[in-house]
């Protein structure tokens, strides 16, 4: 195309995104059109990868796509395998799009759609698509090093242990999230528990056919495909008594999901977890395809509106303002942390070239972008009130306090209005028992999703149909997250516990092996459980450390590819990480000393002195034992949050103490980078 043209071309895109951005947070009076939204994330993503991704592995990262990457250099055919891109990148898409990008956005449009989208768009482009290009980038010039063992290379031993620590104990967080949002999806959901047990089996079963090598990949993906339909359609006709057995209460659950992660940590990678990721994927990325068509197709209206009155921190969804809590209410979908244990685990193991890091590392981000405002998209298109009354932290059996909470949903103006009535109906046209109470985030997304469906593709029984299908689609990978997060997590722990018993570093040992998983499952299941009795955990506490703990995870990935830069004399591009580290860095040191402190926030101090004066003023029977329960969780909330902030500080002030030694020559500039093997002239 010609230059001039080529320009002008990209001033219009530009300027498109801008209108529609616009239109999304001026317009006033009647409901925004979501294709608003849908215009402004992809005139976005084309001018944010077209030119800033290029600008970043040009000038900053300079990649050499002559220089022979970790999978090349360590090829060993089992863990270290060069591979084509576009397979790297569904592998990378796939584990970093986990429950985030649907989640957090869901439980951020409280705050109206406006805040999210412009967190997302910002935050994607600018923050997330760096992150994790920056730590994918390291990791592959250094064989393919995790996050905490290059901090400690290229920082020092200290950091690097501190690190480690925080890394486990943010997995432990991560972990019980993800268990919970599944809990909340399922409690007291036959119908949705039931294809969600059948996908286990069918995952077993396809790892022990392709294991056998007697039946092909294409046979096996059909057979698993077509299974994970046919067990959404069978739910619906179970017996009564089936019925009876699977309404499992949120702690029955919770057990379950323990045990699984347990079960699928230490049995054969071959026999679930492999199978059931490949079955992930599938789902997954067709999915998200489809549901975008149909949006494109449907054009919903928004009725949330773009701000509402809960951004002063008076929502119960998410307890706190806008501003902290929009950033890490979202934190998949614009930027996460947790990319950067993949960046820097699997994904630098694969990748066959460095000119791809921009594709895979950026790429993958900024699909995960326009991901997150599909979520938002998804929750806006439902009436404020039921949006509402699904995420009411109340228990739907309980029908004064059903009656009290419709109550207080429509004290907030006739835009909010909702009825028991209402809600109940759509229940019954979901196949769900109640809607009330679920929240959690994942019902809600599965309700947008299933009536967008619904009106596309109709039928007697869509709704229902296409609700349960939304439900194993959101729990299939988020349990997928949850087992490979389990094992992951159970190195990270056998490494550090073999500081102390060497024995146990040992992955080939079954003793060692289920050891470290039993206690890395203890821990992440204790604050599943005591999420699973409290109908505020969630959203109160669990989700917000979730959040706090994922940032401060990107805090430390954005320490470490600041140093790098600085030591490979990119110092004067450096800002391209520092601002967005900053910006986290506030973000979540700010959002900590609320939930600690603040009453405006559901601040775990200010609950914790009601708890005592509540028991001292001479509670009894069940609420004693509740307030007890809540008195409890909050001071180890207290005492999870702090631990996060000091580590992370401890790792920010030793990181700037490092760049104030290399730019001032106090110490010398050693960049631990493999040594640099040419590509084979390609024939």
């Amino acid at each position: 195309m010609n230059p001039f043209l080529r320009t002008l071309l990209w001033i219009a895109i530009s300027l498109l995104g801008a209108v529609a951005v616009g239109v999304a947070a001026f317009q006033r009076g009647e409901p925004v059109n979501a294709l608003w939204l849908v215009v402004a994330g992809v005139c976005t993503f084309a001018v944010a990868y077209r030119f800033y991704s290029a600008w970043l592995v040009a000038k900053v990262l300079t990649v050499d796509d002559r220089r022979a990457p970790a999978a090349v250099t360590c090829n060993d055919g089992k863990d270290f395998v060069p591979t084509p891109k576009w397979v790297v990148f569904g592998h990378h898409f796939a584990a970093i799009a986990g429950p985030g990008p649907l989640v957090g956005p869901v439980l951020a449009a409280q705050f109206g759609y406006l805040p999210g989208m412009l967190w997302i768009l910002v935050g994607a482009t600018l923050g997330g698509g760096v992150h994790d290009a920056v730590v994918l980038f390291s990791s592959m010039r250094r064989k393919g090093k995790s996050l905490g063992q290059m901090l400690k290379e290229e920082l020092n031993p200290v950091i690097g242990l501190v690190a480690m620590v925080s890394l486990l104990a943010i997995m432990t967080i991560i972990l019980a999230v993800l268990g919970l949002v599944v809990v909340k999806a399922l409690a007291e959901s036959p119908w949705g528990l039931f294809t969600i047990a059948a996908t286990i089996p069918l995952a077993m079963i396809m790892g022990v056919a392709i294991k056998s090598g007697k039946v092909g990949v294409t046979a096996t993906s059909i057979f698993g495909v077509v299974g994970l339909l046919a067990a959404v359609v069978a739910g619906k006709y179970l017996t009564p008594e089936m019925n009876k057995a699977l309404t499992l209460s949120s702690t029955e659950l919770a057990w379950a999901i323990m045990i699984y992660g347990f079960a699928a940590s230490v049995l054969p990678v071959w026999l679930l977890l492999a199978p059931r990721d490949y079955l992930s994927t599938f789902m997954k990325l067709g999915t998200v395809a489809i549901l975008a068509v149909f949006i494109v197709l449907l054009a919903p209206p928004l009725h949330m509106p773009a701000v509402t009155p809960f951004i002063d921190g008076s929502g119960f969804v998410v307890s706190g303002p806008v501003f902290p809590f929009v950033c890490i209410t979202i934190a998949c979908g614009a930027v996460s942390g947790f990319h950067a244990l993949i960046s820097s685990g699997t994904t630098p193991k694969l990748l066959a070239r460095e000119k791809d890091i921009r594709l895979v590392g950026y790429g993958s981000m900024i699909v995960e972008m326009l991901v997150a405002l599909m979520a938002i998209i998804a929750a806006c298109a439902l009436q404020p009130g039921q949006y509402f009354a699904i995420n009411s932290p109340v228990n739907p059996n309980d029908t004064v306090a059903v009656a009290a909470q419709i109550a207080k949903i429509n004290s907030y103006g006739p835009e909010y209005a909702v009825t028991v009535a209402e809600m109940e109906k759509l229940a019954h046209d979901l196949g769900e028992p109640h809607i009330i109470g679920k929240v959690g985030g994942a019902p809600t997304f599965a309700v947008g999703m299933a009536q967008m469906f619904a009106k596309v593709i109709p039928g007697n029984t869509a709704l229902s149909l296409w609700y349960h299908f939304a439900i194993m689609f959101e729990a299939l990978f988020i349990l997928t997250t949850l087992d490979a997060g389990t094992r992951v997590g159970r190195f990270i722990l056998q490494d550090l516990l073999g500081q102390i018993v060497p024995k146990m570093r040992d992955t080939g040992s079954w003793t060692a092996n289920v050891t470290a998983t039993f206690l890395l499952v203890a821990a992440w299941g204790y604050f599943l459980y005591q999420g699973a009795i409290d109908p505020e955990g969630i959203a109160k506490s669990l989700w917000p450390i979730f959040g706090i703990a994922n940032q401060l995870l990107a805090v430390i990935a954005f320490c470490l590819g600041t140093t790098i830069l600085i030591k490979m004399g990119k110092a004067r591009y450096a800002w391209c990480t520092v601002v967005p580290m900053v910006f986290l860095t506030i973000v979540t040191f700010t959002a900590g000393i609320m939930k600690i402190w603040s009453p405006k926030a559901a601040g775990f101090l200010p609950s914790i002195a009601k708890l005592e004066a509540a028991i001292a003023g001479g509670l009894s029977g069940d609420a004693l034992r509740k307030a007890e329960v809540s008195l409890t969780n909050a001071k180890v909330d207290v005492a999870i949050t702090a631990m996060f902030l000091i580590f992370v500080s401890i790792i920010v002030i030793g990181s700037i103490r490092e760049w104030w030694l290399l730019l001032s020559k106090r110490k010398p500039m050693v960049l631990h980078e493999s040594d640099y093997v040419a590509l084979p002239d390609e024939a």
